[in-house]
């Protein structure tokens, strides 16, 4: 079976809202669009790159695959060519409540059982990641559908915009299965598997832990 990867970048304070540019998602009056952009440097741009090892085919919200369709299929020469080439020859998957023109290369609309079809995309795949897709990925985190979720955490609070984890999270159990990765300007990328069962809870009084 194959692995369904979430991939998000986000403010110390959970932020996830347009990291890449004033345009990317402007709901809700968000003015802080491009937020991540004077903390790229070459280590995340590295560990970006090669995360991608191995990945088969995209999964995208709505809004994601649109600022996708319109900036990757005129990259191929430029500077990230390499992700351009990769992007535009994978199978593209999509989730969306309405029925889109779907016009970039080998995309597809998923069915309207989002589990379903999620779950069928890991019988046909070995790599799935969802890049960026905020709004779906809270019905990924609710459903528990997703096996590998990376953050690069960027060391800036933005106290508004949209997060990365919302209301709909259900408690959830996660691995580190990495060694954390440190960037020069600070970002740290965290890379986690979905772990079985739910958190548990404890007693940290004084007594308790001297007992123990």
């Amino acid at each position: 079976m194959g692995l369904i990867h979430i991939d998000l970048f986000t403010t110390l304070d959970g932020v996830a809202q347009a990291p890449g540019g004033p345009d990317e998602d402007p709901d809700s009056g968000f003015t802080y669009g491009g937020w991540q952009a004077p903390l790229w440097d070459e280590v995340v741009g590295e560990q970006v790159n090669s995360g991608m090892a191995g990945m088969d085919a995209l999964l995208l919200g709505r809004r994601t695959y649109d600022i996708f369709a319109s900036y990757w299929p005129y990259q191929e020469e430029g500077v990230d060519g390499s992700i351009a080439r990769l992007f535009n020859q994978l199978p593209k998957y999509v989730a969306s409540r309405q029925s889109p023109t779907l016009e970039w290369a080998n995309s597809t609309l998923l069915g309207p059982d989002c589990a379903v079809a999620v779950r069928e995309l890991r019988d046909r795949h070995a790599n799935v990641h969802v890049i960026g897709s905020l709004d779906f990925v809270q019905t990924l985190f609710a459903e528990r559908l997703f096996d590998r979720l990376t953050l690069w955490v960027y060391p800036i609070l933005l106290g508004t915009g949209k997060k990365v984890f919302e209301d709909g999270v259900v408690p959830t159990n996660l691995r580190l299965i990495e060694p954390v990765v440190t960037s020069p300007r600070g970002a740290v990328m965290q890379r986690y598997a979905l772990a079985e069962g739910k958190p548990g809870v404890g007693d940290m009084s004084t007594e308790n832990r001297e007992s123990s």
